[in-house]
């Protein structure tokens, strides 16, 4: 019998942030009722002003939230009947995330931070993709340099190769591009898509790039909070 539970979906989501001083009509919005599947493999874009909750919903699909309202699915699974401890495991085996912020460890050197998730899934070859990951973003002289010697361009690159390397089944990406110049970005831009094809990765990106949206399969198009649009790229 097959699997009626979505790989990735969205199920009348709403993110609802309480007002204390004020009435429950004053209440924040940042998603409201919001509805969608993904497919593995597929590759699809959520795009929308700033402000507009993209990078909220991102997260929650990556389970590093969870919703006021409704129901997530990652991986064929339920986020919101899991703890905090069941999303973290569900995390570690099935996501990568490319942080805005990059969030690098900044007493690590760009190679152990990559290494990182690798070691924390037990692999034995962790220093040798950490280091043919760092070689694909243009980092290969930069290996043992810590984050605070880095540019912000570069410290993007290592956050990118280190998602790149674990090698998980999905990759959530919010504003991949959006801290590289356009060369860099560019190449940024084909990894990405390498990914999702050779490995069968499920890519899901927040930009506000719509030449990179447009390289997607998808896009959703988030608008003060609701979805108003789901088109064809």
């Amino acid at each position: 019998m097959p699997n009626s539970t979505p790989f990735l979906a969205a199920r009348n989501v709403s993110q609802i942030v309480a007002n204390p001083q004020a009435t429950q009509a004053d209440d924040l919005h940042i998603l409201d009722d919001v509805n969608f599947t993904i497919e593995a493999g597929e590759s699809v874009a959520i795009v929308g002003a700033s402000g507009s909750g993209k990078t909220t919903l991102l997260g929650m699909m990556a389970g590093l939230d969870s919703p006021s309202h409704g129901q997530l699915f990652l991986a064929n699974k339920d986020l919101t009947k899991l703890d905090e401890e069941g999303r973290a495991e569900l995390r570690k085996h099935q996501v990568s995330f490319i942080f805005q912020k990059f969030q690098l460890l900044p007493s690590l050197t760009a190679i152990e931070n990559i290494m990182l998730p690798l070691e924390v899934k037990g692999s034995s070859d962790a220093n040798t993709l950490a280091t043919q990951y760092l070689n694909h973003v243009g980092l290969a002289q930069r290996g043992h340099h810590y984050p605070n010697q880095l540019s912000g361009g570069e410290q993007q690159r290592v956050a990118i190769a280190r998602a790149f390397a674990a090698q998980a089944p999905i990759l959530f990406a919010d504003e991949p591009t959006g801290n590289l110049d356009t060369q860099t970005g560019d190449h940024i831009v084909e990894l990405l898509f390498e990914l999702n094809q050779q490995h069968h990765t499920t890519l899901v990106l927040v930009t506000h790039d719509l030449n990179l949206a447009q390289r997607c399969q998808r896009r959703l198009t988030l608008n003060a909070g609701q979805l108003t649009e789901r088109l064809d790229a």
